[in-house]
């Protein structure tokens, strides 16, 4: 097994007992801290697969730092710690976008498996995402060269084909992307 885990709990023990279990399974350990914002901090620095989140921390609490760790995508997932196992915990959680729940003490029959799910699901967001980036780039690419062609058109009096073959050797004998010629047509229609 192997990921790079942050663990954010304020208690030492805590994180130290953490620590141990983890690195005795083979992961990681590229950071701890006590509160929300060290969380964060270390999470800017270190990107983890995973991120081991008490709920109730002073400063800023693992719900609020989970929102924005997930946000700008700092840690493929985190994992709660709490002492509460009542509906209003686990309900904050799941809005936050935890990747799972542990209820303290933690034992490593139970963090490990959740640890790997973590990871595990961490991964697929991201191949997701990764996906979702590309579709919206050919979606604006899309929509780029509609607009050139569209002026063509107008400009020129083509068809949409003439249009469309216009903008694919203007591309082909400049050696650039049809967004890119598209681009520069557009530019000054707009």
């Amino acid at each position: 097994m192997w990921g790079r885990i942050v663990i954010a709990d304020d208690e030492p023990m805590t994180r130290m007992d953490l620590t141990d279990m983890l690195e005795e399974k083979g992961y990681e350990v590229v950071g701890a801290a006590a509160n929300g914002f060290e969380a964060i901090e270390i999470c800017k620095r270190e990107h983890p697969h995973a991120v081991l989140m008490d709920i109730q921390m002073p400063i800023l609490n693992g719900i609020k730092a989970t929102k924005v760790i997930l946000r700008d995508k700092l840690a493929s997932g985190v994992v709660f710690l709490s002492a509460y196992s009542d509906e209003s915990f686990t309900s904050k959680a799941k809005e936050a976008g935890a990747t799972g729940y542990l209820v303290k003490p933690v034992d490593e029959k139970s963090l490990i498996p959740t640890i790997e799910m973590c990871i595990g699901k961490g991964k697929e967001i991201h191949y997701l995402n990764k996906k979702i980036d590309e579709l919206d780039e050919k979606l604006s690419d899309r929509k780029v060269i509609e607009k050139a062609k569209g002026i063509l058109m107008k400009e020129n009096q083509l068809t949409e084909e003439q249009a469309y073959k216009m903008l694919r050797d203007l591309s082909m004998r400049s050696k650039c992307k049809m967004r890119e010629i598209s681009d520069l047509i557009v530019m000054d229609n707009d």
